[in-house]
């Protein structure tokens, strides 16, 4: 069985290619604990409930054309697509491709101290399934 070293993936968002402004992704697919348990039962049972699923990145802002600010701000407020691949290669079986979309709920334009790189860290949660394709 072979690993990954997370080097060079490929997150897309909104049909643009951020990959070199961002340096930390998780995806993050969670579903809620539901307890089945009935009389008569010596352990409990359980079956998942609902998904909540969010995606976390960490950017270096960027205020040029068509980078991160240009993307990312018109979108406070509204929903967009995210897809994420651990590399940044064609999909295929060794390369899923985990697409979702996401509420932009929060933006941090300008977060930093003095001499330090200008990032933004944000924790947006996707609205629906998490699609994971292999081709």
């Amino acid at each position: 069985m072979g690993v990954t070293v997370l080097i060079n993936p490929q997150i897309v968002i909104n049909s643009v290619d951020l990959t070199n402004r961002i340096d930390t992704v998780t995806l993050e697919e969670t579903f809620a604990d539901v307890d089945t348990t009935a009389f008569g039962s010596s352990s409990k049972t359980r079956v998942a409930g609902l998904g909540d699923h969010k995606v976390t990145l960490n950017f270096q802002q960027d205020f040029a054309a068509a980078s991160v600010e240009a993307t990312v701000y018109p979108l406070i407020g509204t929903t967009t697509s995210i897809t994420v691949k651990p590399l940044n290669a064609a999909t295929s079986t060794v390369n899923p491709a985990y697409t979702f979309t996401v509420l932009v709920t929060d933006w941090k334009p300008v977060d930093g101290k003095v001499g330090a790189l200008l990032t933004s860290s944000i924790s947006w949660p996707v609205t629906g399934a998490v699609a994971k394709a292999f081709s």
